[in-house]
Order: structure tokens, then C-alpha cells, then sequence
């Protein structure tokens, strides 16, 4: 028996020490719930657990981003069910001023309140607004650009390729300066359908449509011609920029571009109409036509966006409840699993004590040799 190196309390005590340090780390696992609760617990876990989490939370903001992209849409679509209605009774309005039963009097009628519906479709466009941002004046339509500031693009169809494009039209103009007749000639660039043509004109509005829905719609001004002729020659860029990007997913490049062209009475091609005389009555019924079919394609777009951004909340929220299950799987501890770990440390803990203990008593058994 030796009494001044106690290998047996040494070894008791190395083994309590253990036995506290992993006391100490069950009750960090049990009390923060966590499997992983410093980076020495699983360094690869831990990397792993912490872009998944940057994931959740990014497809989170992604969920609330494409909800905000379907009450923009909505709004834009309630606003452009009153033009409708608008432009239906305008219609009807028309038709009833193509008669000539009608007198002078009752056209001035007719044309004051066409006037004010006019007016009231012009206002929708320019103050429909959604969290202070104009969203049918333009603001996130396509952007196009010319090199002539008397020519100027004001809408064009999301068929057209970005790109370069030049373009030759023969224009004469009115006395009060509005387009008077407008020919297509030639044009080049990475799309142009070999049937292109001048549709429609209204006030300096010259509107080229052709195959697979391409459409131009030009402001063209009595300056913009050559000098001495009526060609007007232009060279455009279409960007293809412009849109409202709504960010729909966690990492870059995920975004929906949403599309709102100007719901204006030049884009419309109603303008410049006149309910005065029954030839001009003629004439704006022809146009309304049009003008319905431009804001229904409008508001067909707008629901197909809509229809995508439910779906694509759909999706997002079943990829956060898969990737929050398998964060959960690397980080969260198994409560059941680490109480019966805590409790088998617990007997260890109590048990390498008293064994601590009885080591340190076996020195004082010496005194009873040199009785």
C-alpha cells in the first residue's frame, strides 16, 4: 500500500471528469434542444445545417415576395375591370351614335360622356398604385429606344426579340400635326414578320402589327420626317427591360418577370375618337374593338401571372417543409434519446464520486499497520 501517489483516486477522478464533461454536454443538448450546439459537435453537420437554414429562410422571403406579386396583380386587374366596363360603354355609346336618327344635340351628349369616361380611364392609368409605385402608366413595361427624339416607342409585344432593329415608314401628316396616313416600307432586325404592316393609326400613334403576335406601336412627330419627303427612318433598340422582377426563389437568377403595359388611351387606339358625326362614329366603333382586345390581352396576362405565382407558392412551401424536415434531422436533438443518455451519465457521475471517495480512503487503511 502507497501513500503519497494515489493511482486508484487519479484514475477515479480522470473518470469523473469525463464523466461531468459529457453530463455537461446532455444538459447543453437537452436544454437548447439542439443535436449541434457548437461547431466541435459536427463540424460538417454544422456547415451542412447552415445553408440549408439560409435556404428555409430565403424560401420563406421567396413565398412572402410572390404573395406580394399576386396582390400587385390584383390590384392591376380590379383596375382594369373598370376600364372595361369603361370602354363597354363607350362601345355602346358608339353604336348608338352610328345612327343618324340622332341630332347635333344629342351627339354633344354623347361625346361629353365619352369625354369624362375618357378621362376616368386616363386617371386608373396614372394613379393605380401599389405600395407608392405607379403599376399601369408604364413603369414596368418593356423599354424601347430610338436614335430620332422626334420618334419615340411606346409599346411593343414581348415577342419581339431584344435586339437592333431599323425601320423605314412613309407618313403624312395634318394640319393640326397628327398622322394623317402611315406605310410600312422596310425593316430590319432579329424579328420582323415578312407581313408587317401599319394596322391602325390614332393621333401620332402608328401601331405595325404582323405574324405571332408581334406588334410596334410608334409616336411618330410631324418633325420626324426626312426633309422634302415623308420618310421617317429610325433605328431602335428593343432592351427587352423594363419588367417588374419579383424575386420567387432563394438564390439569384430566380425571378418572374412581370409585364404591365401602359393602359393608356394611346396604346388603346381611342384617343382621338369622335362621336360627332356618324362617319367619325363609325370610325371609333372600328377602334373599340381593339381597344377591348388590348386591355383583354392585358388582363389575361395578368391572371396567367397570377396563376403562376399560386403555383409557385404551392412549391415553395412544400420545399420549406421538406428542407426544414431534413435541417431538423441534422440539428434538433432526439429529447427521449438524450434524457436516457442524461440519466445512464447521471448514475456514472454519482457512481465515479463515491468510487473517487472510497479511492481517497484507502491511504488512512495504513494506520492500522503501524498500530
Amino acid at each position: 500500500m502507497k501513500i503519497n501517489f494515489n493511482a486508484s483516486a487519479v484514475i477515479a477522478t480522470n473518470q469523473m471528469t469525463k464523466n461531468d464533461n459529457r453530463l455537461q454536454q446532455s444538459l447543453e443538448r437537452l436544454s437548447s434542444g439542439l443535436k449541434i450546439v457548437h461547431a466541435k459537435d459536427n463540424p460538417s453537420g454544422l456547415a451542412m445545417a447552415k445553408r440549408m437554414n439560409a435556404q428555409i429562410e430565403g424560401v420563406t422571403q421567396a413565398t412572402q415576395n410572390a404573395g406580394d406579386g399576386i396582390s400587385v396583380v390584383e390590384i392591376a386587374d380590379g383596375a382594369l375591370a373598370e376600364v372595361h366596363e369603361m370602354l363597354q360603354r363607350i362601345n355602346e355609346l358608339a353604336v348608338k351614335a352610328s345612327t343618324e336618327s340622332l341630332t347635333s344635340g344629342d351627339r354633344e351628349m354623347i361625346e361629353v360622356e365619352v369625354k369624362q369616361l375618357k378621362e376616368e380611364i386616363t386617371r386608373i392609368s396614372r394613379d393605380t398604385e401599389f405600395n407608392g409605385q405607379r403599376i399601369l402608366d408604364g413603369s414596368f413595361d418593356l423599354k424601347g429606344y430610338t436614335d430620332n427624339e422626334n420618334v419615340k416607342v411606346t409599346y411593343y409585344s414581348d415577342t419581339l426579340k431584344s435586339g437592333k432593329y431599323h425601320m423605314d415608314l412613309d407618313v403624312t401628316f395634318k394640319a393640326d400635326g397628327t398622322v394623317d396616313t402611315a406605310d410600312y416600307v422596310n425593316g430590319t432586325g432579329p424579328y420582323i414578320p415578312a407581313d408587317a404592316k401599319v394596322s391602325q393609326i390614332d393621333g401620332n400613334i402608328v401601331t405595325i402589327k404582323g405574324s405571332q403576335n408581334f406588334e410596334l406601336k410608334l409616336r411618330v412627330s410631324e418633325d420626324a420626317v426626312t426633309a422634302g419627303g415623308n420618310r421617317v427612318s429610325v433605328d431602335m433598340e428593343i432592351t427587352g427591360f423594363g419588367s417588374m422582377d419579383m424575386q420567387i426563389g432563394a438564390n439569384e437568377g430566380q425571378q418572374l418577370d412581370i409585364i404591365i403595359p401602359e393602359v393608356s388611351l394611346e396604346n388603346m387606339g381611342i384617343k382621338h375618337i369622335d362621336l360627332s358625326t356618324k362617319e367619325d362614329s363609325d370610325d371609333a366603333l372600328r377602334r373599340m374593338g381593339g381597344a377591348v382586345h388590348f386591355v383583354s390581352s392585358v388582363r389575361g396576362r395578368l391572371g396567367a401571372y397570377q396563376n403562376r405565382l399560386e403555383h409557385t407558392i404551392n412549391t415553395l412551401d412544400i420545399t420549406n417543409e421538406n428542407m426544414t424536415g431534413a435541417y431538423s434531422r441534422i440539428m434538433d436533438a432526439d429529447m427521449a434519446e438524450e434524457m436516457t443518455e442524461y440519466t445512464t451519465l447521471q448514475v456514472l457521475a454519482q457512481a465515479s464520486t463515491s468510487m473517487l471517495a472510497q479511492a481517497n480512503e484507502r491511504p488512512s487503511q495504513v494506520l492500522q499497520l503501524l498500530q
